[in-house]
């Protein structure tokens, strides 16, 4: 037994892979490339770069062991290698070799983020642009690691390019097209880094527009460089920096850009791409735009359904374009984070090659759908999860072989992950859209949304609790919604089901608020019991046969057993425990006897149900630093997955406590897991700025504040001020009760004066602000 465990211990950490990801973080077309020999796709996902096979819908990663998020990538021109630029205080440029996936060279250049990078096209150079506050423009010798001219910019850039002959660079930016040289540059050099030599280009009436996109030109028009405007206007720039011409693009708001020899491609809003003539600009035509907001998925499999005209419909932005000039295929990003290949090689008759459709806000919870022993009874078919998220949608999800499956418009059905149903929670669909213009290295989170969801054991009913502490409950048949409670005055942190074996059906929500309701399914989800016991947030709840529990941030945890009395079901407390940190989440065994809490300390404790005693503790992170957020148990009960601040998630034997695997690619924490029912992948996901999340094959899948061990450093700062506060508010009550005393003192002395007990009044009236006016005063 002891060698057939170890063996499994070895062929687990063998087969965890990252398997896919669901979910882009690209906001430009710095962020997205193709690769011109191959056709692959390449964008970023948080600290993993995704190179994807539009054809094969097959995904490759390369992941950044520095947990900091890719912000800029370029392929080089024979596709070899890609160089990335990243976010986050003191970034690196990076250049991975794309065959073996690994990183050949690096050079750290810039302060507080990558905006843009980019490959010479005699692949012997690289540029990278720094973020607004950078301002640095930096041109390196990749090979052999060394800055060979830098300078700095005015103003924000956007966009770079390099011209066909490597002779020079273009950047784009606010009130910026600048023209840099790079033979003039290396003629001054000698051994260190010089000046980069650069011109600003004769921009004349539209000197203050803002320039979001730019291209080099090529072949014939290799002498031309070409701009957008956010306002809407294409401009041609010759080989003399002059503003030639430009042409009114009539579209509300300008994002993109990319040209070749034949087009000019320009993405604006409402999903619109405009295609131009690249010799002079004359107006080809406009592609097909992508999905409206709020399509309904299920019906993608009829045909037409994606080219349907809608003339009230919104459809999303346009935000990153890359083409591929030998498979002729058009890559757009959209700001609804979905993806779509066109296949424009024929103008004029556009079809759709692939496309994928992610949540454009954060992701808050990912259930599976269970198994069950009457198959007849799904109404989902196994393999399948469902995921919420802060853009009001919650998706479902199906991996399946592919068998029997019609084609979906609007995401792949090949062995992989596919989208099958959407539900819009809100009739509005402006939460659909991310935020094309928003503060580099930003994260944004609003608070709307649906927060949790939770899964029946009966496979019929799916309950969501959203932000603002409502409670809904949709029939999983129709994906339909049956009911909506005004449960509580907070959002829902957490939801529980009661199993089959209790023969009841109930469901339990807890809030931000200290509540916990318990509702009866049977009854129209009347309310059976509300309990008060916690006086903090509750971040867990579960049910056993006879026992719920509970576990929140005031380090309590409640163990409850059910009785039935006159009035009905009563859960009353049997056990309390108080930890000495704050307990973030919990999970059951397979037997559902014990329950394993994840706590503040790092530490995972194992509690017996029944009694309430513990009966072990581990370490549930490898790291001395951060803080253990989530706690997940696979099916089998032989395996334990934590989530840690520090970015990292592992895998512990649950018998022995051992670590058997240590697993990356969430750039921020990971705030969400769940195991699949047949114990071979673990799907994960996150909720600031990547906005994706992804599952791995064997058995898996990040705060940078704790990882960079600020967050106690800024505990220490809070409890130092507050003691220096203290201690100056009683210095000066004590300063102002001993002045009080001595004009207390003077007026009864002074009684024959009748105009001096008026001025000490008035003067004691006063804020102790004033104290530095009764001093004088006397």
């Amino acid at each position: 037994m002891r060698r057939k465990r170890q063996s499994n211990r070895r062929d687990i950490h063998n087969r965890v892979v990252l398997e896919k990801v669901l979910g882009i973080t690209a906001s430009s077309s710095s962020a997205l490339t193709c690769d011109p020999n191959t056709g692959l796709v390449a964008y970023p996902a948080g600290c993993v770069i995704v190179i994807l096979s539009p054809k094969k819908n097959k995904q490759t990663h390369i992941f950044n062991t520095s947990r900091k998020t890719f912000s800029a990538l370029a392929f080089s021109q024979n596709g070899k290698y890609l160089v990335t630029g990243e976010s986050g205080h003191m970034p690196c440029v990076r250049v991975w070799d794309v065959a073996e996936r690994t990183q050949v060279a690096e050079v750290q250049c810039h302060k507080y983020g990558v905006a843009c990078v980019s490959f010479s096209p005699n692949g012997s150079y690289i540029v990278s642009v720094g973020y607004q506050h950078d301002r640095t423009v930096s041109v390196w010798e990749w090979k052999k690691g060394t800055v060979i001219a830098s300078n700095k910019v005015s103003s924000r850039v956007l966009a770079v390019s390099f011209s066909e002959d490597n002779s020079y660079f273009v950047t784009a930016g606010n009130r910026h097209v600048r023209f840099w040289y790079l033979d003039a540059s290396k003629e001054r050099r000698v051994n260190s880094t010089v000046p980069l030599i650069g011109r600003s280009g004769l921009l004349g009436e539209h000197q203050n527009s803002q320039f979001c996109g730019l291209a080099c030109g090529c072949g014939s028009m290799a002498s031309s460089t070409y701009c957008i405007t956010h306002t809407g206007l294409l401009c041609q720039f010759n080989s003399n920096r002059q503003l030639d011409s430009w042409v009114d693009l009539k579209a509300s708001y300008m994002h993109c850009l990319c040209s070749f020899e034949t087009f000019v491609f320009c993405g604006c809003a409402d999903g619109t791409v405009r295609v131009f003539s690249p010799q002079d600009l004359h107006y080809i035509t406009t592609l097909h735009r992508p999905h409206c907001l709020g399509v309904d998925v299920s019906q993608g499999t009829q045909p037409g359904h994606l080219f349907g005209a809608n003339p009230e419909a919104q459809y999303p932005d346009t935000l990153a374009l890359t083409f591929d000039p030998v498979t002729r295929h058009l890559t757009c990003v959209y700001n609804d984070h979905s993806v779509y290949v066109w296949d424009v090689r024929d103008i004029r008759s556009v079809g759709k090659v692939y496309s994928a459709l992610y949540h454009s806000g954060c992701v808050w919870s990912v259930e599976t759908y269970p198994e069950l022993e009457d198959s007849s009874a799904a109404c989902l078919s196994p393999g399948s999860f469902l995921t919420c998220s802060s853009d009001n949608t919650i998706r479902l999800w199906k991996r399946d072989s592919g068998h029997g499956l019609r084609h979906n418009l609007y995401s792949q059905v090949l062995t992989v992950t596919d989208i099958v149903r959407i539900v819009y929670v809100d009739d509005d669909t402006q939460y659909l859209k991310a935020e094309a213009e928003k503060a580099e290295g930003a994260s944004q989170d609003g608070k709307s949304g649906i927060r949790v969801l939770g899964i029946s054991p009966d496979g019929q009913h799916l309950a969501a609790g959203d932000r603002s502490g409502n409670l809904r409950i949709f029939g999983l048949q129709f994906m339909d919604e049956l009911q909506k409670i005004e449960a509580h005055d907070s959002e829902v942190l957490c939801l529980a089901f009661s199993p089959t074996e209790t023969g009841m059906h109930l469901l339990a929500s807890a809030s931000r608020d200290r509540l916990i309701h318990i509702f009866d399914m049977e009854n129209k989800c009347n309310l059976v019991q509300t309990v008060y016991d916690h006086s903090a947030s509750i971040t867990a709840i579960k049910f056993t046969e006879l026992c719920m529990v509970s576990c929140g941030a005031d380090k309590s945890i409640y163990f409850r057993s059910a009785e039935k009395t006159s009035e009905g079901l009563n859960f009353s407390r049997s056990h309390h425990i108080v930890e000495k940190s704050t307990l973030y989440d919990m999970d059951l065994d397979a037997t559902r006897t014990h329950t394993a809490i994840a706590c503040q300390d790092r530490n995972v404790r194992v509690y017996n149900v029944q009694s309430g005693k513990m009966k072990k503790c581990f370490k549930g992170s490898l790291n001395d630093d951060g803080t253990l957020l989530k706690v997940q148990l696979d099916p089998s009960g032989m395996f334990l997955a934590t989530s840690c601040s520090d970015k990292n998630i592992c895998i512990f034997d649950y018998e022995s406590g051992e670590c058997v695997a240590t697993l990356f690619g969430h750039s921020e924490i990971v705030t969400g897991m769940k195991f699949s029912q047949d114990c071979r992948h673990l799907i994960t996901h996150l909720t600031f700025k990547i906005n994706n999340f992804a599952y791995y094959t064997g058995s898996w899948f990040q705060s940078s504040l704790h990882s960079m061990n600020i967050v106690p450093l800024c505990q220490a700062v809070v409890y130092v001020l507050g003691l220096f506060t203290l201690i100056f508010v009683f210095i000066r009550w004590l300063k102002m009760h001993f002045i009080f005393l001595i004009l207390t003192k003077l007026n009864n002395q002074i009684t024959s004066n009748k105009y001096f007990p008026k001025m000490v009044i008035v003067i004691l009236g006063s804020s102790y602000r004033d104290d530095l006016c009764l001093c004088s005063f006397f």
